[in-house]
Order: structure tokens, then sequence, then C-alpha cells
């Protein structure tokens, strides 16, 4: 099956494969055919590509939390999920071929695709996706992965269907199931992992500090893949693989970022893919407790900053207005809640309200693990200072930030790919069960919106709680989502086929061929 790709980061039913993905252009702008500007697609060849990470925050671990983008790809080439973010719908088959709910929506069977098979050769079984679930439901963060299903609550049936029973109604689960779900073989052990066979597109040649050498999977299940091998090679800034990019060093450099597009666009050698709607960059205010508790105090914030400007100068234009919604490329966004734009007298007069102390300094948590995330912090802080609250960025290195800072700070930076969905990113990030709720937001009329929207059989109803939900995220949540940025590739004249969808889907690398 050719499917299109998108991920981080997810509709259900009876879900048919997507269209092909179609290649690039030189001057930035998708191509219909990309035969046309290469030929068609041939196989053979290396596709060096350069994918950012820092050899401190390196995992091998598939079920793990992976902040380094070249860990994701990697292990996103060499495994499979069972479902995957697509482009006519949001969610289209990956291992599993198709999945069918219960009528009260709290039982789904996923049906393993035909032909599955892991590197060594032998099939893959329900055996084995329910142990590779049953281990992911056990990390820290499992039960945002699999929302409302516990570990005894997977079960086999039969040789190629899995059985998964929620703890209440859920239409949504294939889409909250995306991106994670990788499948192991039954049994392997935590010192096997990096080596233990996959099911994807691409076999483990050699993993060095970071780098990796991939070679085609001839009997993959999912189609045809063309190129030979992939090389990723670890680089811990965009300027760095940007640098490499055009000293013939690197094919393609994954998501470098505005500043390296701007200096490309003057060479015709050099591809620029662009992903609208790729990746939210909020910022994260603890409510729970702390300074930023008080919703006025959070009111004022987002009041205090000038959107436009952010995208301007962090994003260079690359990227959109955001809104404090998270999921602003899902079809059901809701365009008709007003824009939040500047207003700096009303933002002092909240704070005045809030009793809240101008006389601190307040510390923003920041890392520099995508481009734009330190630049928006330091934008952020003066613009703020405008309203009378002084801030003070720190940027700290990739460990210490996600192991200190993420899920427990009270002003930090965050960033999510795959932002094709309101209701993925509430399940992961806002309502009060999630493990990975970074605001610590506790709030009843968001979950029951969140339950409403998930759990109803009448279509139009979910869709109203939907709607309901993002009001409420506008209005009550941690995040002030200020911009969303474009993903930006660059490539080398002689690569096609490149994924062009945003978030994740960047990594799905096994339509990519050489025309050279």
């Amino acid at each position: 099956m050719d499917i299109s790709r998108r991920q981080v980061l997810w509709a259900g039913g009876a879900l048919s494969t997507a269209a092909l993905l179609t290649g690039c252009s030189g001057d930035g702008e998708s191509s219909s055919d990309a035969a046309d500007a290469g030929g068609k697609p041939r196989k053979g060849g290396t596709l060096r590509v350069g994918a950012l990470g820092r050899a401190s925050a390196i995992t091998r671990d598939p079920h793990g939390t992976q902040t380094n983008e070249s860990d994701y790809l990697i292990i996103a080439l060499l495994y499979d999920t069972l479902t995957a973010p697509g482009a006519k719908k949001n969610t289209t088959p990956r291992l599993a071929a198709s999945w069918k709910s219960s009528e009260d929506l709290k039982t789904w069977r996923f049906t393993i695709a035909k032909g599955a098979k892991f590197h060594d050769g032998t099939p893959v079984t329900a055996d084995d996706v329910v142990w590779s679930l049953r281990r992911l439901r056990g990390t820290p963060s499992g039960a945002s992965r699999l929302p409302g299903i516990k570990a005894e609550n997977i079960k086999a049936e039969g040789d190629d269907t899995v059985v998964l029973v929620s703890d209440y109604a859920n239409a949504e689960l294939p889409l909250l199931m995306r991106l994670t779900t990788f499948v192991l073989k039954k049994g392997t052990k935590d010192k096997e992992l990096g080596k233990a066979p996959g099911t994807g597109p691409f076999k483990l040649d050699w993993f060095r500090s970071g780098n990796a050498r991939l070679v085609r999977n001839a009997d993959w299940h999912g189609g045809e893949v063309y190129l030979d091998a992939i090389e990723v090679k670890i680089f811990e800034s965009p300027q760095a693989m940007s640098n490499a990019l055009i000293a013939g060093q690197i094919d393609l450099a994954s998501n470098v970022g505005s500043v390296a597009a701007r200096t490309a666009k003057k060479r015709e050698d050099i591809q620029i893919v662009r992903r609208p709607d790729d990746m939210a960059m909020p910022i994260v205010m603890r409510t729970a407790d702390g300074p930023f508790a008080d919703p006025k105090v959070r009111e004022a914030l987002r009041l205090a900053v000038d959107r436009k400007a952010m995208v301007d100068q962090v994003l260079s234009g690359y990227g959109s207005v955001g809104n404090d919604i998270l999921g602003t490329g899902d079809p059901a966004y809701d365009e008709k809640i007003p824009q939040r734009g500047r207003d700096l007298a009303k933002a002092k007069s909240l704070l005045k309200e809030a009793d809240f102390d101008t006389s601190k300094t307040y510390r923003l948590l920041t890392t520099e693990d995508v481009p734009g995330l330190a630049e928006s912090a330091t934008l952020f802080a003066s613009q703020v200072r405008e309203a009378g609250v002084k801030v003070e960025v720190v940027k700290q290195e990739s460990a210490t930030f996600w192991d200190k800072t993420w899920l427990k700070g009270d002003l930090y930076t965050s960033y999510w790919g795959t932002n094709d969905s309101v209701i993925f990113l509430a399940s992961k990030t806002m309502v009060s069960e999630s493990a990975q709720n970074e605001a610590a937001l506790k709030n009843k009329e968001l979950d029951a919106a969140y339950r409403e929207a998930i759990g109803g059989k009448d279509a139009a109803a979910r869709a109203e709680a939907l709607g309901e939900l993002q009001k409420i995220e506008h209005d009550a949540s941690g995040y002030l989502l200020w911009g969303v940025a474009e993903g930006i590739d660059l490539a080398a004249a002689p690569v096609h086929g490149l994924p062009e969808l945003p978030g994740y889907g960047r990594v799905q690398l096994e339509s990519a061929w050489l025309a050279r």
C-alpha cells in the first residue's frame, strides 16, 4: 500500500490508503508530478539525511521519549506503528490494515496487514503486537499514548487480530494511537533495543553515536522502497546541518528551519520543501500553582504578545499566527473563535487585578532542540516587558530540559509536531488524566467536552463538543500559542518523492528516490 504520511505524533472507521506522496520543485512549491522533475522513480542509491539531535539525549527505545529528531527518524524507518497520520483522512493504516469498533465504541479490533514480517523473516503476529502495546502502556507516558486502555485489556484474537477494550467510549482511538505504537518482537530484551528486528521499510546496518545506516527492506508489506540505503547523520544545530547540505556532505536537511530557507532561496540547486501547519510552538504557563495559576495572569501574558512580530522575526515569515489552540491543521479547527491580539492596556489592568508581583523577575526556560525555540523565548521576554513583566530567559541543555523542566516548570517553551488534530493534542496535553499534561491543567469543563467529542455516536454532537473544547482551551488552558511554524526541509536537486505533509510525516522516507 502506498500511504501518504504525516506525524507527532492519529479518525476511526474503515479507512482507505491515501494518495502517493508527491515530490517538490526547486522553488519550494509542491510539484504535481515528481516524475516530471527527474523522470520515473528509480531504484538505487543512498540518501544522506541530516537530522537534529544531541549526543546526550540519544535513545534507542521505540517506546521511550525521543527528544532527538534523529532518533525518531531512525526508529520510524525501522519500526512500523499500527496507524499513521494521513492526508485525506487524519489517520491511515500502517502495520494495521484495518480496524473496527463495537457499537458502544469501547471495543476495537485491529487487523494486522497481510504479509507483514519482521526483518528476520518471521511473520508479525497478534501476540507480538499485544506484547508491544503492553510494554508501551507500561512506560511513564503510556497512559497518554494508549488513552483509556489498560494493559490487561489488550488481547490477541487469533493470529492477526488485536482487541483493545477501552474504559470509556472512544470513537477516536485509532487517531489517538498514531505515531508511538511501534511493534517489536514478543520478548525483546531491553539490551536488544535498537538492534531488534523491526517491520519497517528499512533494516539497520549500523548505528554509531546517533548516526546510522539503514538498508532497504525488500519484503516490506507497505509497498516498494526505492532507495538502497539511508544514512542518518546527527547535527546539534540547524546551521551546521544547512552548511553540510551546501557543502554536499548530505542530500537532505530535515526540519532545518526558516533561517536556512532564507539563505537557500537564492540557490537554484537546492529544493525548499515547505509544510504549512507543521509545528506548534507554545509557551507553557503552569496552571496548578505558582505565579501563573491565576487565569487573569495567563490572559494578560497572552495579550502582551505581538504575535505577528513573533512570526515575522522568529520564523522569518515561514509560519502563521497562533490563537492559543493546538491543532491548527485540523479541518475541524474553529476559525470563528476571535483571534487574540495585542492589548497592553488590558494586560496591565489584568495583572493589577490579579495582584501580580511585577517587581520580581520570572524565569522562562527553553532549549535549542528545534529552530526558533530559544529565539521565541527571547522575543517573548522583550515584548511582555512592555506590560511590566520582567522575564529572564534560561537556556537548558536538552537532557536537563526534558528531565527537570518539562511537565514541571512554571514557564517554559514547548513544541508539538503533527499539528493536524485538536482532539489528539488535547488528549495528550490537556485532559486531567494525561501523563503529558504540560501545564498541569485540571479543568472539569474541558474534560467533559473532550469525553463528549470522542464518545458520542452522533457526529454533529461530537463536532459541537469539539467546538466547545476549543473555546475552553482558548480561554482557560496554560498555552500561549503565538505561532505555528512551517516545516522546512532542504534537499539537493537529485532528491525526489519527499514527504510534504506537516509534522513528523517528514520521517516517512520510503517513497523517496534519487534521480542520479
